[in-house]
C-alpha cells in the first residue's frame, strides 16, 4: 500500500566534505615538516584534525580524512614533545651558546 505522505527531506551534502578531506591530508603532510617549530605545528595540526573530522562525512573520501587526521595528530604529538624538550633544555642551550660566542 502506498501512502501519500511526503518523504522526509534527505540531507544535502554541500560538496565541501571531499575538499575538507583532501586539505586535511595536505595539512597532515605539511605538519610532519612543521612540527619542528611548535608555533607552526600546533595550528596546522589542529586545523588538519578538524578538517579531517568534517571530511569524514564524505564516504568516498573517508580514507583520506582518516589519514589526514592521523598525520595531523602525529604532528601535534611531535610538536608537544619538541616544545617540552625546548623548555627543559633551554638553560643548557643558553649556556652552550654563551660559551661558543
Amino acid at each position: 500500500m502506498e501512502s501519500n505522505e511526503p518523504l522526509p527531506p534527505t540531507p544535502v551534502s554541500s560538496g565541501n566534505e571531499r575538499t575538507f578531506a583532501i586539505i586535511s591530508l595536505v595539512l597532515g603532510v605539511l605538519n610532519l615538516c612543521a612540527w619542528i617549530f611548535p608555533i607552526c605545528g600546533f595550528p596546522l595540526g589542529i586545523a588538519g584534525v578538524v578538517l579531517g573530522y568534517l571530511g569524514l562525512k564524505a564516504p568516498e573520501q573517508k580514507n583520506l580524512a582518516i589519514a589526514g587526521m592521523a598525520l595531523s595528530g602525529l604532528g601535534i604529538l611531535l610538536a608537544c614533545v619538541n616544545a617540552i624538550v625546548g623548555v627543559v633544555f633551554a638553560p643548557e642551550l643558553e649556556q652552550m651558546f654563551q660559551r661558543m660566542f
